[in-house]
């Protein structure tokens, strides 16, 4: 094959520019067909030796749109994905809140995020995220009743914002709460992690002036 350029290509996807590398090449091997693939941040071409190379520009155009095309379909698809899961962790925690909770807890949004690597949920209480409340998506394969204690866990912080023994006793309403604990404390021996629960919190994980981003 003979490279006929390799450059790079800011492409727009939701707002953010993505930088890809476009690698263009002749091969030999085609004869009427553009062959072309995306791998990484890498788009590579192969076009047939006898496109002439006023055309190969046209061409490597319409590629890039395909590609831009094919990412924002991507997105929207994952964009849909991530709203039906947050409905459903919307109504997981509805009927928490009806159960144990006599329905008495409020709370703005609750969401699976992937940013948190040694807190399971965090509830934010006052400030101008008050009653967001975020899990870990590492707890999404874990077992139904831990992942319903780390939602009650972090219902009853909007509560009792801090881990008193008010906040415990007022928790323990979910019947599993100990089997769940029990079940975090084996997943962090075996994995020689530590999940935080009360102290210890990072200078990054401390409330900010205002509001209280409380982890579990």
């Amino acid at each position: 094959m003979t490279t006929i350029l390799e450059r790079e290509v800011p492409i727009e996807c939701a707002g953010e520019i993505q930088t890809l590398t476009l690698i263009a090449h002749y091969d030999s091997r085609l004869r009427k067909t553009v062959r072309w693939s995306v791998q990484g941040d890498a788009i590579t071409v192969r076009i047939p030796p006898c496109v002439r190379r006023k055309e190969v520009d046209r061409i490597l155009e319409d590629v890039i749109s395909r590609v831009r095309r094919d990412r924002d379909r991507a997105r929207q698809r994952r964009d849909r994905a991530l709203q039906r899961q947050d409905a459903d962790l919307q109504a997981r925690a509805r009927a928490l809140n009806r159960l144990y909770f006599d329905g008495e807890l409020t709370w703005r949004t609750i969401r699976w995020v992937g940013n948190m690597q040694r807190r399971l949920g965090s509830c934010t209480n006052g400030g101008p995220t008050d009653g967001d409340i975020r899990l870990s998506e590492r707890i999404r394969s874990w077992p139904s009743y831990v992942v319903d204690y780390v939602i009650a866990h972090e219902l009853a912080h909007r509560k009792f914002p801090n881990h008193s023994s008010a906040f415990w006793a007022y928790l323990a309403r979910y019947p599993h709460m100990e089997r769940a604990r029990g079940f975090i404390e084996g997943v962090a021996f075996a994995d020689g992690a530590v999940f935080e629960e009360d102290a210890g919190l990072a200078p990054a994980d401390l409330p900010e002036a205002g509001g209280g981003n409380r982890p579990l």
